[in-house]
């Protein structure tokens, strides 16, 4: 049995890390409002985009740029986002557990995050670049992301790209998901956000009327480029309202985790001082009635 000192020692060293996972709580909460806030403003951006080019593509006829060449190899890219730091949760474990499932052999990554360009060098897994980006994420940062992977697709090196990342829900729930980044394949106008946070229109339902100069397909030539860039822009904003989300959550419950063992260890501290202390009275009264 653990005596007196030690369970108040133990108290001692849960109400500190206590007030260190409150304060912890406290910065991710602050942060999680301002990350919340830019990927839910994002979202319109990218779902006027995706109008504006799907009635480009309505009206392109037969299209062609090199980013929309569909090739039979099986070889890919993966922009991995993650996390710098972790004290979140399982996001992290849900995106690596996804991202573990490519073959090994035709895969590569392109890691954002040090969590996952930890990953795959512990995991031996072929790297072809690591980038790191802010708690606000800057849009020069997405764009050198997605010129890297565009670069590896018009050079051939890889037939497809996709990428892994946190989509956030809200505050409680955000989910690993994988999109496909390259070949471009058909755009289709969004009600809001990206595919996954808004409902799919046919284009047939589109109901505004967008005169094009030049044509649709040179503005596609030009606009496909900046689409990519803001997908993965868009990406970010996404991975970092989750990752705040994740910790805020993640330190509110180990705060509370703590706060419970505090109380049960004070109970037991007070029972076993209790039990000491009658223990002592037993002896006393049993050594003045052995004296008479």
């Amino acid at each position: 049995m653990p005596s007196t000192r030690d369970i108040r020692r133990r108290i001692k060293s849960i109400k500190n890390t206590a007030q260190i996972t409150k304060a912890m709580q406290m910065v991710a909460s602050a942060k999680m409002r301002k990350a919340q806030q830019a990927a839910l403003a994002g979202r319109a951006y990218a779902a006027l985009m995706n109008d504006v080019l799907a009635a480009a593509v309505a009206g392109a006829g037969s299209f062609r740029h090199p980013l929309t060449e569909k090739r039979p190899g099986e070889r890919r890219a993966v922009i991995l986002i993650s996390t710098d730091k972790g004290l979140c949760g399982a996001l992290n474990t849900n995106l690596l557990r996804e991202a573990g499932r490519f073959d090994k052999e035709t895969t590569v990554f392109v890691c954002a995050g040090r969590k996952a360009a930890q990953w795959a060098g512990r995991l031996k897994r072929e790297l072809a670049a690591e980038f790191t980006y802010k708690d606000s994420p800057q849009f020069a940062e997405a764009r050198a992301i997605s010129k890297f992977a565009q670069q590896l697709f018009l050079e051939g090196k890889v037939d497809r790209v996709d990428v892994i990342y946190t989509n956030f829900i809200n505050t409680l729930s955000q989910k690993a998901e994988v999109r496909q980044l390259l070949p471009v394949g058909d755009i289709k106008a969004l009600e809001a956000g990206l595919e996954g946070n808004g409902a799919t229109k046919e284009l047939g339902g589109v109901t505004r009327e967008y005169l094009f100069e030049p044509g649709p397909a040179d503005l596609l030539g030009n606009l496909l480029p900046h689409y990519l860039n803001y997908q993965v822009f868009q990406f970010l904003q996404e991975a970092k309202a989750s990752e705040h989300s994740a910790r805020m959550v993640a330190m509110k419950n180990a705060t509370d985790n703590a706060k419970q063992l505090v109380k049960d260890l004070t109970l037991e501290y007070n029972k076993i001082r209790q039990a000491s202390i009658t223990k002592e009275l037993l002896e006393i009264t049993s050594a003045a009635m052995a004296m008479g």
